[in-house]
């Protein structure tokens, strides 16, 4: 509808040369007007309309180390390659991630190398990437090359069958027992070790069954009459490394081991001293930063009873130590910097209490273990109430994570609404004890004859799990 006060349109003329060399040229748009242009709808509405909403945030990215001069720099080659094209130097970086996912960023045009000043264009400058060009898979890599990529090449991992234990049965079936199996990365006479998935409970009751003390009985027994029997125990939402004895014997000894290095150690100084060796170091993301970079925490830990007994809860003890306490020591040592408000910090238990690390983050450091909801949920929320935004550096927006269609993304990182608890047993040192231990169960002082030649130590390291890996790549990744 008209408004009033407007002419009437007359009869329409052809425009003349002159106006239709002045249309032809391309001219850019005029200015948005300061005040709000008002369009009559009908004759009691009127619209106002606004100034353009803002375009798209520009997309978070991660750098690769530049690409070296002078030898192949990917191993694993028998013969040195002629040129090392880009997507070999990135699935270099992203073992993981399958071919097809790393493939499809190339080709959506998502994967960026810094430009020379030769090299800027028009349209590099429009969009205000003066640093970035986009390459192909095929460009080969030249020395000092750096390949910036989205965060979603991280995420990009394909769920595979069997990657987490199939449903709960009394008696476990043929496939939770090959899952069980390839588990163990270390197997000898005396001892298994596992690298355990997270969401696995350790010990079995009426409604568990497939935990991992029924699983083991059942899978790791290799023809002997018992199965081994856990040494110690995770939390069921942490990873890593677990050992077991498959003897009464080794189980006896490196029990006393995981108490007391004092209550393990004999008459023998080689044994002795393979005890005084052992250690366990655990990898945690933790939300903050403690105020020094390493330390040791001895904080006293009790428990408290919640809901008429039917849970419970550990707690830091009163300094009085009446309410029955047990000591609790942790060494601690931040690893790298705050990002996004979360830092990486490595642990060492010098005792085993149940949920120390958990209690020892979340209240003697004030910094709550990330997907720790049960010592750390006030914090959780404050963290995703108040996030710590990284800005681009030369746009200064805001970054926004954006991950591509068509790629499934990892539940459980720290990029989910509900992350998973980061928290994984890494590292581990102990005595090579089917070394030292007879067959009938004695102990020898240097070790048995027919095994002087095998270490006095073994040295474990557990892979993380996929959401902590992609935490890790995320957090740990320098933002351009």
């Amino acid at each position: 509808m008209l408004r009033s006060g407007c002419r009437r349109p007359g009869p329409w003329r052809w425009p003349t040369a002159a106006a239709l060399r002045r249309l032809s040229r391309l001219a850019p748009p005029a200015p948005a007007p300061a005040d709000p242009v008002v369009v009559r709808v009908d004759r009691t509405s009127v619209a106002r309309l606004g100034a353009p909403k803002p375009g798209p945030r520009p997309r978070q990215l991660l750098s690769l180390p530049p690409f070296p001069a002078g030898a192949d720099p990917l191993p694993g080659r028998k013969e040195a390659p002629r040129r090392v094209t880009a997507v070999s130097w990135v699935k270099h970086y992203f073992a993981d991630v399958p071919q097809e996912a790393v493939q499809a960023h190339f080709n959506k045009r998502m994967v960026f190398s810094e430009c020379s000043d030769r090299e800027v264009s028009d349209e590099i400058i429009q969009t205000q990437k003066h640093h970035l060009k986009k390459i192909k898979h095929n460009d080969v890599m030249e020395p000092g090359m750096r390949i910036h990529l989205p965060v979603s090449v991280a995420e990009a991992e394909i769920k595979k069958r069997y990657e987490t234990i199939p449903t709960a049965t009394l008696h476990p079936n043929k496939d939770e027992i090959e899952y069980l199996r390839r588990l163990v990365i270390h197997k000898d006479s005396a001892i298994l070790v596992l690298n355990k998935p997270p969401k696995v409970p350790m010990k079995g009751h009426l409604p568990v069954h497939n935990s991992m003390d029924v699983l083991a009985a059942a899978a790791l027994s290799y023809g002997n009459k018992e199965g081994p029997k856990l040494v110690h125990r995770l939390d069921r939402e942490s990873s890593g490394l677990i050992l077991m004895g498959r003897r009464k014997e080794s189980f006896t000894r490196l029990h006393w081991l995981f108490t007391s290095v004092n209550l393990a150690k004999t008459t023998s100084q080689t044994w002795n001293k393979a005890c005084e060796a052992y250690v366990q170091k655990y990898w945690a993301l933790v939300i903050g930063t403690p105020k020094e970079r390493e330390g040791v925490i001895s904080a006293p830990i009790s428990k408290v009873l919640l809901d008429d007994g039917k849970a419970e809860r550990v707690i830091l003890a009163h300094p009085s130590g009446i309410d029955g306490a047990q000591e609790a020591i942790t060494e601690y040592r931040v690893m790298g910097p705050t990002i996004n408000g979360c830092s990486w910090i490595e642990l060492r238990p010098l005792t085993g209490r149940k949920h120390q690390l958990r209690v020892h983050c979340a209240e003697a450091l004030g910094t709550p273990i990330v997907g720790d909801y049960k010592y750390g949920w006030f914090v959780h929320q404050m963290w995703k109430q108040n996030p710590q935004p990284d800005f681009e550096p030369f746009s200064g927006e805001q970054y926004k994570l954006r991950r591509p269609e068509g790629l499934e993304v990892q539940k459980g990182s720290v990029l989910s609404k509900v992350p998973l608890l980061h928290l994984h047993c890494r590292e581990m040192v102990i005595p090579n004890i089917a070394k030292f231990l007879s067959r009938s169960g004695e102990l020898h002082k240097d070790g048995a004859p027919w095994a002087k030649e095998k270490p006095n130590l073994l040295r474990f390291i557990a892979t993380m799990p996929q959401h902590m890996k992609i935490s890790w790549n995320i957090m740990s990744s320098y933002l351009v």
